[in-house]
């Protein structure tokens, strides 16, 4: 998987994606959602295994042009969430503090 998130690293800088504006690449990641919600509300996995693939691009783009990797932002994320409790309601996961 590294390997992968370097060569869209090295893409993105051929395309000069790593010097443009962040919130531009954050209005692509919305986009790139509304696909995964689109397929998710169709059934489509082929549809929604490349949406979900093209929100994980964005977002690796996203972490460049802030002078971050994919890698840092998840073990941040994780830090984060990996004692936290909570419970599931209705199909989603809610963490204690907000029960």
């Amino acid at each position: 998987m590294n390997e992968l998130i370097k060569q869209v690293e090295q893409w993105s800088i051929e395309k000069g994606l790593d010097k443009a504006e962040s919130s531009k690449q954050f209005l692509k990641c919305t986009e790139e959602l509304g696909e995964v919600a689109a397929a998710l509300a169709r059934n489509e996995k082929n549809a929604l295994r490349d949406g979900i693939g093209d929100v994980v691009v964005t977002l690796i783009i996203l972490a460049q042009q802030n002078d971050m990797d994919l890698y840092e932002c998840l073990n941040t994320a994780y830090d984060e969430i990996k004692g936290r409790t909570g419970k599931m309601v209705n199909g989603v996961f809610v963490k204690s503090s907000d029960l």
